[in-house]
């Protein structure tokens, strides 16, 4: 039986999740993620939730490989949690309030506009019990999974648009080389020729033709672009071989693209210089560098 292929994932995409853990207390996660050379995660949790923090971070390391995911988790309190006050922290102020004050012999009396602006007071400011944080972190836990998977839908949806670019460029890539296989025999020639004529006016008869002629073939033929226009396309091949592969390729991608700029560069190094077909190679190979580049941005954001 033939194994599925892999999805290739772009390592852009967002996910959000809405859920309540009671009546007073809802949440929203998301996740955002953007490129980067490895996973990076970036946590905002409020406070007291660092046992969330703990778990999603081990979940999210299991189901992702790369990227700069950002990890919000927002809390939500009804009306009714807002209004409501801590009863037993009120009467210790205000114990204490009166205390100092008998202490003191003042005949004050505490304002309890001050009480509620003290911190932990209303419930809005308070933190979380821990009844609510098991409700909560059983809550976040039970949606992560989706909110994952959600997130890897929308990676392979923008990868597969990356993949069909990568192809494309590919193919075009491929048309510039085989355009510079086909002149690089009358280049060649033209190359011959050229250092031949150059040899014998130096030279003026001095010296052997044969020998001249030879020289002059040597140098040619160290000019000569086929095993660069070899090497372009096996690295083409390997290239789209491993889109069609999938899984986490973006790496490999990368530094095919940086063998091919190198073969390409040799390529316009041996045609400089060279009148008529020469030219063209030349534009061929410019053109190539083009699209090699424009391929090493577009894998710069695949997994």
């Amino acid at each position: 039986m033939t194994e599925a292929k892999q999805p290739v994932f772009s390592m852009t995409g967002f996910a959000r999740i809405a859920g309540r853990v009671s009546e007073t207390l809802g949440f929203s996660l998301s996740l955002k993620s953007v490129n980067h050379r490895f996973l990076d995660l970036h946590m905002r949790l409020p406070q007291g939730t660092e046992g969330i923090e703990i778990q999603l971070r081990r979940i999210l390391k299991e189901k992702l490989r790369r990227g700069h995911v950002e990890v919000t988790l927002n809390l939500e309190r009804s009306q009714k949690a807002e209004a409501g006050y801590d009863h037993a922290l009120v009467a210790a102020y205000v114990e204490a309030f009166r205390a100092a004050a008998a202490e003191h012999r003042l005949t004050a009396e505490p304002d309890l506009n001050s009480v509620f602006r003290l911190p932990g007071v209303l419930m809005a400011e308070s933190r979380n019990s821990e009844e609510e944080l098991r409700g909560l972190e059983e809550a976040v836990l039970r949606e992560s999974d989706a909110l994952v998977a959600a997130l890897e839908t929308m990676r392979a949806q923008e990868g597969s648009v990356l993949a069909n670019e990568l192809r494309a460029g590919m193919s075009r890539l491929r048309e510039l080389v085989d355009e510079a296989a086909l002149l690089r025999e009358k280049v060649q020639q033209a190359y011959f020729e050229r250092l031949s004529q150059r040899m014998k006016a130096m030279l003026d008869g001095g010296f052997d033709q044969d020998r001249i002629l030879q020289e002059a073939a040597l140098i040619a033929e160290r000019s000569d672009v086929e095993e660069e226009v070899t090497r372009l396309r096996t690295h083409i091949d390997h290239f789209t071989g491993l889109l069609d592969q999938g899984g986490e390729v973006g790496k490999k991608l990368d530094f095919l693209l940086q063998e091919m700029n190198r073969e390409a560069n040799t390529l316009l190094s041996k045609t400089s210089g060279v009148a008529g077909n020469g030219t063209r190679i030349t534009e061929a190979g410019l053109g190539m560098k083009s699209e090699i580049e424009k391929a090493r941005e577009q894998v710069q954001n695949l997994e």
